[in-house]
């Protein structure tokens, strides 16, 4: 059955690897790209020979109900990954972090309700579920895990608290109103860059290559390869039994883990040598994500999307070899 769906952020890191995957399926016949208005959709159009004619670009200011609304009239189905990450602290947190992410969320859901939308799929993201200090040591986190808003508040990590207020909005909205709302939760994303910046996930592998001996304490669980994240999001858009939360991750394991398995791959760069434990009372699993794989999904090895990540990195002019 011929699907036309929305994707919000679709020019983004995630965004551009979903909407590539739609592109690869012939029944996606139109795709609604929502992106920020005047930011850059160009590498879009190279996604796939039917690009130009399945794409529609709709710049959309999430904060603007009426855009939002443009962009998924029509729409059968709604992808929402857009929410503010920047690389640098925010000056204003309220502002360029949780209110676009919570705002932003619900003005989807309201549109997607009154345009009969079957299911939305929101992107959240590990920064839901931890830091959560008070989680039952050696046990694994799985979707039952919640961030602990004043840890973060308290330490002034603002990203973690504007996903879990935008995701907990969306859980509230969907029960109050009857709408089908599914959650993917991505660990973090690595793979080639389809745009143009640098984006913050990416940004963690290239300042590991770079000699940075930040642990990500609170804030790693394990990686993903980016693909994985877009074809686990149509997963779960596509199969009728998906519900909840779904934590997508190739693993659950210590920083310290990524960081030798990252310096095998490259022992020409400055990789850190970490201590064993980075993450104390984190306990490793690796099938963390047993909820997709019971759907059938088959993960990508990390390696792989490591050694495409930091490829990408070097060639767009990121990372320098030694």
């Amino acid at each position: 059955m011929a699907e036309v769906v929305c994707v919000t952020g679709a020019n983004g890191f995630i965004g551009s690897w979903l909407t590539r995957t739609l592109l690869e399926d012939s029944r996606y016949t139109s795709i609604h790209a929502s992106i920020f208005p005047g930011s850059d959709p160009s590498h879009l159009f190279t996604l796939h020979p039917d690009a130009q004619t399945r794409i529609k670009v709709f710049e959309v200011d999430i904060l603007d109900a009426a855009s939002v609304s443009r962009a998924i009239d029509g729409c059968t189905g709604v992808f929402h990954v857009a929410s503010p990450c920047t690389l640098e602290d925010p000056q204003d947190p309220q502002k360029e972090l949780v209110l676009p992410a919570v705002q932003g969320t619900l003005n989807v859901l309201e549109a997607s309700k009154r345009f009969n939308v079957k299911r939305v799929v929101v992107t959240s993201s590990i920064s839901a579920l931890v830091p959560n200090p008070n989680w039952p040591p050696n046990k694994p986190f799985d979707e039952s895990s919640w961030t602990d808003l004043e840890f973060c508040k308290s330490r002034e990590k603002w990203y973690p608290v504007s996903k879990t207020l935008a995701e907990k909005a969306a859980w509230e909205f969907a029960e109050k109103n009857g709408l089908d709302v599914v959650s993917i939760h991505p660990a973090t994303c690595l793979g080639p860059l389809l745009q143009a910046q640098l984006n913050a996930s990416c940004a963690v592998l290239q300042k590991l290559l770079q000699g940075s001996p930040d642990t990500q304490e609170h804030y790693w669980l394990g990686a993903v390869h980016v693909k994985d994240a877009a074809k686990a999001q149509v997963l779960i858009f596509e199969t009728p039994k998906a519900s909840g939360r779904y934590l997508c991750t190739n693993g659950i394991y210590q920083f310290s883990d990524f960081a030798k398995r990252v310096s095998r791959l490259y022992p020409d760069f400055p990789v850190h040598s970490f201590p064993t434990v980075t993450q104390p009372g984190l306990m490793a699993c690796e099938n963390a994500a047993k909820r997709l794989i019971d759907l059938g999904f088959v993960f990508t090895p990390i390696e792989d999307a490591v050694r495409e990540a930091a490829e990408s990195l070097m060639a767009k002019g990121f990372l320098k070899k030694p």
